[in-house]
């Protein structure tokens, strides 16, 4: 049953109640069968089928049907017939005959009355009506023959079977949906199965199916065939029915849950309060903040204005935005260590022996820790100090920097400052920002709990610079120790002290790191590792690494020196030992699927077993390019030390002319241009031929162009090429070279000594001129590098010439 409902314009509804009883022999109402007139006016109704058990309010629209109810009440009989229409016409006053379905329903006019443009009455359904002819279509009042179809009076038992059927499912029904009242229980029960068919269309008349459905119903006239279309109906209604009570009833438990157990917290609550158990949220904030204090030395600033918030906490409404972002507030600012140091271990021998399990190698590094903490030993505390490792990757920076913290003690922090483009990173956001937070360094103070731990800012020549601010100069602030005394934090607007903090940075080079920032900070080269250096570090920490991860035996699985040796020459080869770390791993991996399959096996991995696991090495033996024009230079990246071949050659004698390949960038084209222009004009003085250049095209090239090469230490090797092409001569063998030259001929200094002479010892070049100037960076290189080594210092070009002709 539905409610009474509005309809659009130009629509007719009827809608049904819940209290309306069925009158078959009311006092002057028309009995089925008897009295039924031949003629009636029609009416289309919209919403659903009217059925002839239903006795309903009609509501329709006075323009145009005021003038067809008007001809009812003045008929005998009382009565019109409600054809029901799918989609609403336009225009009722040009009517489609056609649209009108096959039944409709007789129906009785009582108590018609007129509201705000409406036309209400109550319509009480008599009997199934077909138009057996149009009196009247062109417009309302519409005029129709009519006839009514005839049933047996005798119900069969299939019939009174389907009767009882359908009053238990009316039955069950009525319990499930509340909006069937008691008078409809009273209804039902005057319904009989031996008079089945206004039962059938009652039951109908029910359920909630469309229009179309209903319709269908109402065109049924047998009444076996009625019956089999309205059961599966109500059965479908009784189930939907059911369900939702289900639904509802399990939202009703839930709730009913929540809802009683929130009444009995607060119930707990208001008990705990009267009996000074427990205190309000309020008070349970502010005795949290008040007791992570104690044991902590506030300056008095910062005392003074966490007291002021606290206050200003006491008066909020716990509610309130404003209780929140105060309430967060203390919330950092009690979290962070106020004057609580934790004691540093000064004891070197500790420290030499921490050094000496986690890394191989790197004895320049240990010895600068060790004099570090030596300082402090003496001095009796270590004061903040900024150290920058820079190094290529794989070296072991990060590891390092944990090193430190272990050997002092410290708790350490780590965050990756590569990409940072944010200031607020570092200092904070303002506590106006909605989501505003500390920076990075107050969130590492209260991670560690200490004010002197051991922090590492990764990757700080990676940073970057956007409209949000330049987090290097946000670091200057932090990082210098004259000024980090009082470091600035913008959320907490508090001053902090650093100067206690030992910040560790890492860079893989230094070209991209702000001046003002590298100048507050010690710098530490890591340069790469020596095959020797490699073989140690995978026996000592990669390979149990790796075999720990696998969960295999060292028993099960080993592998030989030389077979570390052949995969560090062969496949590893860069200045750290990452890809010796990965390619380890899949030497495991490889191991493990042979031992799956033979759990008792013992694997030895020895040289020749590598290409199966890892397949053709990807270095070999790089030949040494000799002969005229061609010198061998020694060069830095931030991948490492390399060996870099340089050629130059003549073309052609019909013009004089210079041409640069091998993708150089703008210092080493400048490189270039110098050497051609010094060897030119001092030709004669290093026994050349002096018109040679007058009348010759020469080309020099730098191979591997593909890759990009930069920086102020090929001048010398690019003019020692020119000689050798004017000279005619080749070179000495197996001499490499380094040095920037100017135009009058003098050699100057160049950066990573070590990196170069690693990567000539590689190359099993043994003998190395070097600028003067940098015979201290030589010196200072450990013996192991230096072994076997001749290395000639230059001051003038002049001593390069000497050496090579």
């Amino acid at each position: 049953m539905t409610d009474q409902q509005e309809f659009p314009e130009d629509t007719s509804e009827y809608a049904e109640t819940d209290n309306v009883e069925h009158h078959p022999t009311g006092k002057g109402l028309a009995l089925p069968g008897q009295n039924l007139p031949d003629k009636v006016y029609i009416i289309p109704i919209h919403n659903r089928p009217f059925f002839p058990a239903q006795v309903l309010p009609v509501i329709v629209n006075e323009e145009p049907w005021a003038e067809t109810l008007e001809l009812v009440s003045q008929s005998d009989h009382h009565s019109l017939a409600l054809f029901f229409m799918d989609t609403p016409q336009e225009d009722p006053r040009h009517f489609d005959t056609k649209a009108l379905p096959e039944y409709g329903t007789l129906v009785k006019v009582h108590h018609a009355s007129r509201e705000n443009g409406k036309l209400q009455f109550v319509a009480q359904g008599l009997t199934r009506v077909r138009i057996k002819a149009w009196l009247k279509h062109h417009r309302p009042p519409y005029l129709v023959e009519v006839e009514y179809p005839h049933q047996p009076t005798e119900p069969t038992d299939e019939v009174k079977a389907y009767g009882m059927a359908l009053i238990n499912a009316i039955k069950e029904l009525l319990p499930l949906n509340p909006l069937y009242s008691e008078e409809l229980k009273n209804y039902l029960n005057r319904f009989s199965p031996n008079d089945p068919s206004p039962l059938t269309d009652f039951a109908a008349a029910l359920t909630s199916a469309t229009g179309s459905e209903l319709q269908e119903v109402l065109d049924c006239v047998p009444m076996l065939k009625r019956m089999e279309k309205v059961l599966p109906m109500l059965r479908k209604e009784v189930e939907v029915a059911r369900l939702q009570k289900e639904i509802s009833a399990e939202v009703n438990r839930k709730i009913g849950e929540h809802q009683r157990e929130f009444f009995l917290k607060e119930q707990l609550k208001v008990i705990q309060q009267e009996l000074g158990l427990t205190k309000d949220d309020r008070s349970a904030d502010i005795e949290q903040f008040e007791q992570r204090l104690t044991g902590k030395v506030l300056p008095p600033q910062a005392q003074k204005r966490i007291e002021e918030e606290m206050n200003k906490l006491s008066i909020l409404e716990t509610g309130s935005p404003e209780y929140a972002v105060t309430r967060n507030y203390l919330d950092w600012a009690t979290s962070v260590p106020w004057g609580v140091y934790g004691e540093d271990k000064l004891d070197l021998k500790h420290a030499r022996k921490v050094l000496d399990k986690h890394h191989a190698g790197l004895d320049d590094i240990k010895d600068r820790i060790l004099e570090f903490l030596a300082v402090g030993a003496y001095k009796g505390e270590i004061s903040g100090s900024i150290v920058l490792l820079v190094g290529p990757p794989g070296v072991g920076k990060t590891s390092v920097g944990k090193s430190i913290a272990e050997t002092l003690g410290r708790p350490f922090y780590r965050f990756s400052v590569g990409g940072m483009r944010d200031e607020a990173e570092i200092k904070g956001h303002r506590r106006t920002y909605i989501g505003a937070q500390p920076g990075k360094l107050v969130h590492a103070l209260k991670d560690v709990e200490v004010m002197n731990p051991v922090i590492m800012l990764d990757e700080i020549d990676k940073m970057g610079q956007s409209y949000q601010g330049d987090p290097a100069s946000a670091l200057l602030e932090t990082l210098d120790p004259e000024q980090n005394v009082e470091f600035l934090d913008h959320y907490l607007d508090l001053r902090l002290d650093l100067s206690k903090v030992l910040f560790v940075c890492t860079a893989n080079t230094l070209d991209s790191i702000p001046g003002p920032l590298l100048d507050r900070m010690e710098v530490i080269r890591l340069s790469g590792y020596i095959t020797e250096e490699k073989v140690a570090i995978a026996k000592r920490h990669l390979w149990p690494k790796q075999l720990e991860k696998a969960g295999v035996s060292k028993g099960s699985l080993s592998i030989s020196d030389n077979a570390l040796k052949a995969l560090i020459d062969g496949y590893a080869r860069e200045a750290g030992v990452r890809q010796l770390e990965k390619n380890l791993g899949k030497l495991v991996r490889k191991a493990v699927m042979k031992l799956i399959d033979e759990p008792k096996a013992v694997i030895k991995l020895g040289p020749k077993d590598l290409e199966a696991s890892l397949g053709r090495p990807v270095f070999r033996n790089e030949q040494v390019l000799s002969g005229i024009g061609v010198i061998t230079g020694l060069a830095w990246t931030s991948m490492g030390g390399a060996t870099l071949p340089i050629e130059a050659t003549r073309i052609h004698t019909l013009n004089r002319g210079f041409k640069l390949t091998g993708q150089l960038g703008e210092v080493m084209k400048e490189s270039a241009e110098i050497a051609y222009s010094y060897v030119s004009s001092n030709l004669k003085q290093f026994g050349g031929d002096p018109t040679f250049f007058d009348e010759a095209f020469v080309h020099l090239h730098v191979p591997e162009g593909a890759t990009p090469k930069d920086g102020p230490s090929a001048g010398v090797t690019m003019a020692s090429a020119l000689l050798s092409l004017a000279r005619n001569q080749p070179p000495k063998k197996g001499v490499a070279m380094t040095g920037e030259l100017t135009l009058t001929g003098h050699v100057l200094p160049i950066g990573g000594v070590r990196e170069k002479v690693i990567a000539a010892r590689r190359q099993k070049i043994f003998e190395l001129i070097l600028p003067e100037a940098n015979r201290g960076s030589f010196e200072e290189l450990p013996d192991y590098l230096k072994e076997g080594i001749t290395v000639h210092f230059a001051k003038r070009f002049a001593d390069v010439a000497k050496v090579l002709f």
